[in-house]
């Protein structure tokens, strides 16, 4: 079984008003991004909330995931991470987090990680844009119990910066650049431009 595990707890500090409630195309942002991430081939898909849940969660209610509470979403990424996990089944073999600000994220590149890790058995896989390595990633579960240390803002960034200098991290060549994810109002804006549902 894999997982997919979005991380939408954030504060969005940098743009002043939930990034996960924006209007796209008649819908929340985070509705949006989970249409994307539902039309893959997860076998589960675990919700991480925090700032403003009650109205996140109430969003997604008639969606098939589960939502997961953080209520220390405002000590860094990797508290959701941690929460993250901490909802895993038991039978889980992998998870794959995804942030919850990428409505733009493709389903045939999660399921091109999948497909990878499945083949491999790799301890993590992560996409190669044409910018560079990006989000998703995918996390083996030997590789579950280095991510519950993880501390702060940088989510799982130094896992995967451990893995890439000892050789182990397979990276999938995706022929297009990352998804845009939201931070500021000019991104937002740009997204607006851009966007089709």
């Amino acid at each position: 079984m894999i997982v997919g595990i979005v991380l939408a707890a954030g504060s969005s500090s940098r743009l002043g008003r939930p990034k996960q409630l924006l209007p796209l195309a008649g819908e929340p942002l985070i509705r949006q991004t989970l249409r994307r991430i539902l039309a893959s081939s997860l076998d589960d898909l675990v919700v991480v909330v925090g700032h403003e849940a009650e109205a996140i969660a109430a969003t997604l209610r008639d969606f098939p995931v589960r939502i997961v509470y953080n209520p220390d979403a405002a000590q860094g990424q990797s508290t959701s991470v941690l929460a993250g996990l901490g909802a895993l089944p038991a039978g889980a073999e992998a998870a794959l987090f995804l942030l919850g600000d990428q409505p733009g994220i493709d389903p045939a590149v999660i399921d091109a990680l999948i497909a990878a890790w499945r083949e491999s058995r790799a301890p993590i896989v992560a996409p190669r844009y044409t910018g560079g390595i990006g989000n998703p990633v995918l996390f083996d579960r030997r590789v579950f119990p280095e991510l519950m240390s993880l501390q702060g803002d940088a989510g799982a960034r130094p896992a995967v910066r451990a893995h890439r200098e000892a050789g182990d991290l397979l990276l999938v060549p995706i022929a297009a650049p990352a998804p845009p994810d939201v931070d500021t109002e000019a991104d937002y804006a740009a997204l607006l431009t851009t966007f089709t549902s």
